[in-house]
C-alpha cells in the first residue's frame, strides 16, 4: 500500500516549504493530485511548475491563503468550490510556533501560532470532513509532535497548540471510526526546517530531513495506522519511546525535565537575529 495514492486528490497546508512542501511531493510521485496552500505565491509556483514538469502535465493546483487570518479557512473553501476541486486527503501541516521565554517573546506571534496551529486546523477539518464523511471515503492527516505529549517550557505556547491537535485527532478519529474516513495524527520529532529562522535557536543536530518525515507519514497512513511517529527508523522508535515518561510520570516532574533539556539547548537565552 506504499504507493496507494493514485486517484486521490490532496490538499496540503503549509505547501510552500519545510515539511509542507515534502508532503505535497511525495504525494505527487505516488501519484496524487496535489493542491498547493500557503501565503507564499511564488514558492506555490514554483512547486507547482516542478510537481507538473513531474508528471508531464498541467502545473499542481495552488491557493494562496492564510490560515492563521480571520477569513483565511473561508478563503480556501470558497477557492474550492469555485473551481470545482473535490478533497479526499487533508493534510493539515501548516503551524508555527515561538521559542525563548513565554514572557519576554512577543504575543502577536504567539497569538498567530494559536490561529495557525489551532483554528485553521479546526475550521478546515470541520469543512472537508463533513463532505468526506457524506462520501464515506477519504482521510485526514493532522501533523502534530513529539511536544503534544508533555508541557515544553520555552516552547510552551507551541507544545499547547500541538497538545490540542493531539487530543482533538484521537477524538475525531473515535467518531469517525466506521464511517470510511480514516483519521490519522503525526508526531514527529525535530525536524531539519526554518522553524527556527530569525531567532538564535538551532534545530537539534539529530533532526530527520522533512523528506523523511513526509515519506514515513504517508507509509503509516496508507497502512491505516492510528498513529504516526514518522522518521528515521532510529529516531521513530526514540520519538515513541519518549511520549511514555509524560504518561507515568507526575506532570510537574515531566515540566521540570523538558525545561531541563530545553536551558541544555539555550531555548531559555533566545533572541531575535536579522
Amino acid at each position: 500500500m506504499k504507493h496507494g495514492y493514485r486517484g486521490v486528490t490532496a490538499l496540503v497546508t503549509g505547501a510552500s516549504k519545510g515539511l509542507g512542501r515534502a508532503f505535497a511531493w511525495d504525494l505527487a510521485h505516488r501519484g496524487a493530485e496535489v493542491i498547493l496552500l500557503a501565503r507564499s505565491e511564488g514558492d506555490l509556483r514554483a512547486l507547482a511548475a516542478d510537481i507538473g514538469a513531474l508528471r508531464d502535465g498541467p502545473d499542481a493546483e495552488i491557493i494562496v491563503a492564510d490560515l492563521a487570518a480571520p477569513d483565511g479557512p473561508d478563503t480556501v473553501l470558497g477557492e474550492l468550490r469555485e473551481r470545482g476541486l473535490t478533497v479526499d486527503l487533508l493534510v493539515n501541516n501548516a503551524g508555527s510556533g515561538s521559542v525563548g521565554p513565554f514572557l519576554e517573546r512577543p504575543l502577536g506571534p504567539q497569538l498567530l501560532s494559536v490561529g495557525l496551529n489551532i483554528s485553521g486546523l479546526l475550521a478546515l477539518t470541520h469543512a472537508l470532513g463533513a463532505d468526506l464523511v457524506a462520501r464515506g471515503t477519504g482521510g485526514i492527516i493532522n501533523v502534530a509532535s513529539t511536544a503534544a505529549f508533555q508541557p515544553v517550557p520555552y516552547q510552551a505556547g507551541y507544545a499547547a497548540t500541538k497538545a490540542f491537535v493531539l487530543s482533538f485527532t484521537e477524538a475525531l478519529a473515535e467518531e469517525l471510526r466506521g464511517t470510511g474516513v480514516h483519521v490519522m495524527a503525526a508526531h514527529p520529532g525535530p525536524v531539519a526546517t526554518g522553524f527556527f529562522d530569525g531567532t538564535s535557536a538551532r534545530i537539534h543536530p539529530v533532526a530527520d530531513t522533512p523528506a523523511v518525515v513526509a515519506a514515513r507519514t504517508l507509509d503509516d497512513y496508507a497502512r491505516r495506522r492510528p498513529v504516526s511517529y514518522p522518521g528515521r527508523v532510529l529516531t521513530r522508535t526514540a520519538n515513541r519511546a519518549m511520549t511514555w515518561p509524560a504518561r507515568l510520570l507526575p506532570r510537574t516532574t515531566v515540566a521540570r525535565v523538558s525545561g531541563a533539556f530545553n536551558r541544555t539547548q539555550g531555548l531559555h537565552q533566545v533572541v531575535d537575529v536579522d
